[in-house]
């Protein structure tokens, strides 16, 4: 693969920023969740039911733009994520309906899933011999936008603001980016293998034991990140008595944590080993949110830290073997992580209004353990399958 210096610094730079966006209009939501369940008056079950409209949408964008990502190429998702998310922001920002509402997550979703396969497929094909480094070093601007998004949604709320004028900022990033995406041309990379699409190789491919260990890996990772983000403001507030800047302080800190936990981890990575380093990570995590929910809460914030790797190593794991279609499997992938993201926070919603939020929010130790024995048994298949033969 040529291509000139420019061009590969530009479109990292792209991707890097659009990852910004990602963070940064993904998690304001669980920064305004209680004002608009306040303001809308409607109970955690609804809520949840709303957030799962979003990740519907990031699931059907997972599905759909590796295609088109194989046929039309990674600029093109990139403007059809910036369009989806203004779209979105603007439909959740005028509506009152719990089923507008619930459409609009929707759009906003299929802006971020296609961000999400848009961005991991540029720096996978961009920088194929340390994609695990970059990877994680993208993840770090995911995490200074979902750090930056609580911060700021916190001030402009305990400022009087409403909900709705706090996500209307997210505007001025979605213009920057489809400003950035829509004036630089993506160079044309030779690749080795053709990008004409083989359904018969992607379900051989897409559906090896390895392959399907990943997809129960990713959703139940990306429900264990996405329920503590969605529901850690309200548990705080309701169950802690915590005030509004200090819970979405204590949000924005998980989402530091996570960004610096990304960026140390970009160091260590590929040393370690994407499998060892996702377990260890996950151990980590799983002490750390048991202890917060019958110690100190500063605990929860600090999984984020232990969290941080764990999406880019199950995903240059997952990329390791694709030679062919590979936008399309990763797009499978990420549909499998939007599945999580749907079925986590959901969950924990239905839970809390059965049981409590203090009870339901024990359902994201559940998903992180999951992770970790997920982890575990694609360690035990890859031994398997570099054990010398006799």
């Amino acid at each position: 693969m040529k291509i000139s210096k420019t061009s590969l610094w530009l479109w990292t730079a792209a991707a890097f920023f659009a990852f910004f966006v990602f963070g940064f209009s993904d998690n304001l939501k669980g920064a305004v969740l209680p004002a608009l369940l306040q303001d809308l008056k409607i109970d955690y079950t609804v809520g949840g039911s709303i957030l799962f409209g979003l990740y519907i949408g990031f699931m059907v964008a997972t599905a759909t733009t590796g295609l088109i990502a194989d046929a039309l190429g990674k600029k093109t998702v990139l403007l059809i994520a910036g369009v989806s998310l203004a779209l979105g922001v603007s439909g959740f920002t005028s509506f009152s309906t719990p089923l507008l509402l619930g459409l609009s997550m929707f759009v906003l979703g299929y802006g971020l899933g296609a961000l999400e396969l848009g961005c991991n497929a540029i720096i996978v094909e961009l920088h194929p011999n340390d994609k695990g480094r970059y990877l994680s070093l993208m993840s770090v601007m995911h995490g200074m936008g979902s750090m930056a998004a609580p911060f700021f949604a916190g001030l402009l709320l305990d400022a009087g603001n409403s909900w709705r004028t706090v996500y209307r900022w997210d505007f001025l990033p979605i213009g920057i980016l489809l400003a950035i995406v829509a004036f630089s041309r993506y160079p044309s990379v030779q690749s080795a293998s053709s990008d004409k699409i083989d359904f018969r190789h992607i379900g051989r491919t897409a559906f090896t034991p390895r392959m399907v260990w990943l997809y129960v890996a990713i959703v139940a990772y990306v429900a264990v990140e996405i329920g503590i983000a969605s529901w850690l403001v309200e548990y705080l507030q309701k169950i802690r008595g915590q005030d509004v800047k200090t819970s979405t302080g204590a949000l924005s800190l998980y989402f530091g944590l996570m960004m610096v936990g990304r960026f140390l981890g970009s160091f260590v990575i590929e040393r370690l080993g994407y499998l060892k380093s996702i377990l260890a990570a996950l151990l980590g995590a799983s002490a750390c949110i048991a202890l917060g929910l019958s110690g100190p809460a500063f605990a929860l914030t600090a999984s984020g830290f232990f969290l941080s790797i764990v999406f880019p190593a199950i995903t240059a794991t997952a990329s390791d073997d694709l030679t062919e279609n590979t936008n399309t499997i990763l797009g499978l992938l990420f549909t499998f992580a939007g599945l999580g993201g749907m079925l986590g926070p959901w969950l924990v919603g239905f839970a809390s209004d059965q049981f409590g939020i203090d009870r339901g929010f024990w359902l994201n130790l559940g998903f992180a353990l999951v992770t970790a024995l997920s982890a575990i048994v694609l360690l035990q298949l890859s031994r398997k399958k570099n054990a010398p033969r006799s």
